[in-house]
């Protein structure tokens, strides 16, 4: 007889999931968006939570309809030397590379920087900040043990009830209306586009791929053994999972919008989430939500090098040890977040604008995969074409002086002239469909031929 989960478990895995994905850039990101887009915030919601929501649980998915187990065997459909850099880069990504460091930037922007006086220097408090968060992250992703399970079940929730007392008491005394708020450049005519990059930022398409074998695993130790039933319900739990995260965005980007009538438009969302805080909560209520929020930065941070850690120990078994990489990478993220968060965060851009489309299509050929069978030369047409045009979109983005220094304006400037969308960042997108419909005219031929 098949095992069905019930509908407490399906709850049990989609909270656990949402654990996984929420973090420090589920909360700035929609804040500063909502500032952002001003009266054009229903497009670029919608394209945010697209990218933030919908391709995050669709990754997760893609693990298990593919029966993968995990992002390398799912990228080696391309080939086996792909699938060791593409899971580097991803892991990379969403760990030392940015996603860490972002973690102990949110939590200093937040809880710290707001209260420093006039003429504190804010670099050197950084530092001894980020000295002191990394101590704690790599002491207990050398010795994990009950108390990463108890920031995660206590100090998650008590940050989860501040921010909706935060965000009701905003949007029932809203210092202006939503109607009112002048959209930014850019925002004026391509809010949906614009909302649809800034769901980048959050890194979560990535990390359902990353996250997507937990999730299977956690499913099958409940007694779900067919695979069909296993990838039917990751998805499930996945769309369990999506009600908070919508909800949550929806109502930070609103509150976002509406905080224009009380503060300009801020250089980061961590400084607009400390600004509105501290408007509607005094200093106390910025000071409790301060250390909630730092806390489950701590507890994401701790997940992340632990996660990255043990992916490099598997991926080179004859390489570092556990403790070597988490040493490594814990090191490298504290060295990264002394940058500042909107440095960070204007870094990070490039390199997801060229991964996040080879992602994308990775989880749409995986999800369709058996249209065609799985079969190789699609997966290698779609990614070649798809990474080709991902190159442009990443030189693009690039700062203006390093793209002069590798000169890069011209290749930009053809891009511009031949690539449809590249002007949104989605230059990819029809290459990518180019070389879909490439791979299945080859994999239909061979199918022909062995007839």
């Amino acid at each position: 007889m098949k095992r069905k989960l019930t509908f407490k478990e399906y709850v049990y895995v989609a909270s656990m999931l949402f654990g996984m994905f929420f973090g420090a850039g589920n909360l700035i990101f929609p804040v500063h968006l909502g500032q952002l887009a001003g009266r054009n915030v229903l497009p670029a919601m919608i394209g945010f939570i697209i990218t933030a929501v919908g391709i995050p649980i669709m990754g997760v998915a893609a693990i298990g309809n593919t029966h993968s187990d995990g992002l390398q065997q799912l990228s080696n459909k391309v080939g086996k030397g792909y699938g060791y850099v593409f899971s580097c880069l991803l892991y990379l990504t969403i760990g030392p590379g940015f996603a860490i460091p972002r973690c102990a930037t949110t939590s200093f922007t937040v809880g710290v920087a707001p209260m420093l006086s006039a003429g504190a220097s804010e670099s050197i408090a950084l530092l001894i900040f980020s000295v002191i968060f990394f101590a704690i992250v790599l002491i207990l992703s050398l010795r994990p043990g009950e108390i990463t399970v108890w920031i995660g079940k206590v100090i998650t929730p008590i940050f989860l009830v501040f921010l909706a007392i935060l965000v009701v008491t905003a949007l029932i005394n809203p210092s202006t209306s939503v109607s009112d708020v002048e959209p930014a450049a850019g925002y004026q005519a391509g809010a949906l586009s614009l909302g649809f990059i800034e769901g980048y930022n959050t890194m979560d398409a990535i990390a359902g791929l990353a996250f997507g074998i937990v999730v299977i695993d956690i499913i099958r130790s409940m007694g779900v053994t067919d695979d069909s039933d296993v990838a039917k319900d990751v998805l499930s739990s996945g769309l369990l999972t999506s009600i908070p995260m919508i909800v949550i965005y929806v109502t930070t980007i609103l509150m976002g919008t509406q905080s224009r009538g009380l503060f300009e438009t801020s250089e980061n969302g961590g400084i607009a989430l400390a600004q509105i805080s501290g408007h509607y909560l005094g200093r106390a209520g910025s000071l409790v939500l301060a250390v909630t929020i730092t806390c489950a930065c701590l507890k994401t941070a701790i997940g992340l090098v632990t996660s990255c850690a043990d992916a490099f120990s598997r991926m080179f078994p004859k390489g570092l040890s556990y403790r070597a990489w988490a040493v490594i990478f814990t090191v490298l993220s504290f060295l990264i977040s002394n940058f500042g968060l909107s440095k960070i965060i204007s870094y990070s851009l490039p390199l997801l604008l060229f991964l996040y489309p080879l992602a994308i299509t990775l989880i749409l050929l995986a999800l369709f995969g058996n249209l065609f069978h799985h079969d190789r030369a699609v997966y290698v047409s779609v990614t070649a074409f798809t990474c080709v045009a991902a190159l442009f979109d990443l030189a693009k983005a690039l700062p203006a002086n390093l793209k002069t220094a590798l000169h890069l304006d011209g290749a930009v400037g053809l891009a511009e002239k031949i690539l449809p969308f590249f002007d949104i960042s989605l230059g990819w997108v029809l290459p990518a469909f180019v070389g879909l419909v490439l791979g299945l005219i080859i994999h239909f031929a061979k199918k022909q031929k062995v007839a």
